[in-house]
């Protein structure tokens, strides 16, 4: 039985295997074993799981039949707050016992044992046919659609009961513009950008399936912005050597994240690029580097450099999970699967930026792509080969990288007006 693999006290495996979830414990057991969790990590869950079994009381045969979802809501609405009484501020206690129950819930799913308690949302129907229409009308890359849906979907929870085709017809300018206006006071240019291409495509779709009779599109404000308003903010080849010198390269993660960011600083690629890495893209014989397209840019094949060479085979050899996924960087933790959000790359940059005491105001990947532009323009390679190596079709998108060529800059500067001096 799996319970035997991990605890070897009689006493609490008839305590796991006791109570309403008695008859699960083995193949949930089993499940989190197969995701490559320890068996340190397999006790823990199992501990927490005990709780809910406990709320549950006595009721036998749950194994057999779907575990009753609104029990299992109640329990998530009423446990903190029995032991927060009980045993005063645990909130971290509260999150773990939360996320087993999650795990829980998933392998119950994924066995066909349990229905999802949540209500589907009223506008999941026309935002299914909207995503639709992105990728077979528009041929939106999987990425985009990604972005337009979290954009709409905000806007549609804002609509309510109206955010339905029939309720679409009810739309005005008015209503678009009172929309926007307040999610864009507190939200950066980005974000902001975001969500004007999420309403816009939004409309059209709208307007083109007859929902609404207007142009709504039009509706969306239009903030000014200046192309090439801003400068590129990227480390400085002190600022990046220092990173890449305060990362614990003895730690399973840090010999993950000190390959990450060797990727990241020596060839300055997009970290999308670096997540979506996979293990056929490295030629060890021919000592090359393939990272694929993002952003309708272009695939490149660079030379696998020394340095980082080192960095991914002690990450391969020494750190890497047995997983099937065919990615090269994996989640430190169980289950193990790809680096699937920006958002975890980010907040991995961001973590050694500050370990290593360095202030910069944007802390995101984006900024070792930057510094190696700003490098390279400093050793006086031509926009050209920058565009190349950058992956950009365009050498629009690598303008902005002169307005940080300082030395260049100096020679077309104007003298002081005399008048102004005296």
């Amino acid at each position: 039985m799996a319970l035997e693999q991990v605890i070897k006290c009689p006493r609490t495996l008839n305590k796991f295997r006791d109570g309403s979830l008695g008859g699960l414990m083995d193949g949930f057991c089993d499940a989190l074993l197969e995701d490559g969790f320890t068996a340190s990590t397999v006790r823990r869950h199992l501990s927490n799981i005990s709780h809910l079994n406990a709320y549950l009381g006595a009721r036998k045969n749950v194994d057999e039949q779907a575990l009753s979802a609104q029990e299992i809501s109640k329990f998530l609405k009423d446990y903190p707050a029995k032991t927060l009484n009980r045993r005063g501020a645990l909130d971290k206690h509260v999150a773990c016992v939360k996320s087993s129950v999650n795990r829980l819930i998933d392998y119950l799913r994924g066995s066909g044992r349990f229905e999802t308690f949540a209500q589907t949302p009223a506008y999941q129907c026309l935002l299914e046919e909207y995503l639709k229409w992105l990728k077979e009308c528009q041929c939106a890359a999987p990425e985009t659609i990604e972005l337009r849906a979290h954009s709409v979907v905000q806007f549609l929870k804002w609509l309510g009961p109206h955010a339905t085709s029939s309720g679409c017809s009810q739309l005005n300018p008015e209503a678009v513009e009172d929309f926007f206006l307040g999610y864009a006071e507190d939200k950066g240019r980005a974000t902001r950008r975001q969500m004007q291409a999420g309403l816009r495509t939004f409309f059209r779709f709208c307007l083109f399936k007859g929902y609404i009779q207007q142009p709504l599109d039009l509706a969306v404000p239009k903030l000014r912005t200046y192309k090439l308003s801003t400068v590129a903010r990227g480390l400085s080849e002190e600022q990046s050597l220092k990173l890449l010198g305060c990362i614990n390269r003895h730690s399973p993660a840090g010999r993950r994240d000190y390959a990450i960011c060797q990727l990241l600083y020596s060839y300055g690629v997009r970290g999308g690029q670096v997540r979506a890495l996979c293990l056929e893209d490295i030629d060890w014989d021919g000592n090359q580097i393939l990272f694929r397209a993002l952003k309708h840019g272009k695939n490149v094949l660079l030379p696998l450099t020394r340095k980082v060479g080192i960095s991914l085979i002690d990450y391969l050899q020494n750190t890497r999970p047995c997983c099937s996924a065919p990615h090269v960087f994996l989640t430190s933790r169980a289950p193990y699967h790809a680096l699937n959000s920006s958002n975890v790359l980010s907040n991995i940059i961001e973590r050694h930026i500050r370990a290593a005491g360095i202030e910069i105001a944007s802390k995101g990947a984006h900024v070792f792509r930057h510094g190696f532009a700003t490098r390279m323009l400093a050793q006086e390679h031509s926009l050209k080969a920058i565009a190349d190596v950058l992956g950009h079709r365009h050498l629009a998108s690598t303008f902005i990288y002169t307005k940080v060529d300082f030395e260049h800059l100096k020679q077309v500067a104007l003298p002081w007006p005399g008048e102004v001096l005296s």
